[in-house]
């Protein structure tokens, strides 16, 4: 079974290919394209913006210099504080607890991801815990 990291790169991979043969798109466009769920999607884009390699263009995401570093950057150290003190924590409580909403939770995971500084387990609930390495 793949680690963490190499799904959420995995998934980078997918959109950046997407991105590169089609130019650029939107994220209905890019879960099409990619067969990537929603959240897939949002992780795999905060990995890309650790990267430098994703830009936002209204609602058109293209490959280039990101301009998502501010916003992604800022909710990656939210979220890196709170795994810090809460040590294992869903995403859905990193959401509640960060006061961000849930698709910026998952960008903001696959930034840290991108920095190798997460872990995730899938426990019996079958939803994903994260913490920090």
């Amino acid at each position: 079974m793949p680690s963490l990291n190499e799904k959420f790169g995995r998934n980078a991979g997918k959109v950046w290919v997407a991105l590169n043969s089609r130019g650029p798109l939107n994220e209905t466009s890019l879960i099409r394209n990619t067969k990537l769920s929603e959240n897939e999607l949002y992780a795999a884009v905060g990995w890309l913006a650790r990267e430098n390699k994703i830009y936002k263009d209204g609602n058109l995401y293209r490959l280039g210099q990101t301009n998502l570093t501010g916003k992604i950057g800022l909710n990656a150290g939210k979220v890196w504080n709170t795994l810090n003190s809460q040590k294992e924590v869903d995403v859905s409580s990193i959401s509640k607890i960060t006061q961000i909403d849930l698709r910026d939770a998952y960008s903001a995971l696959g930034w840290l991801a991108r920095e190798n500084k997460l872990e995730g387990t899938k426990p019996k609930t079958n939803q994903f815990k994260f913490k920090l390495k």
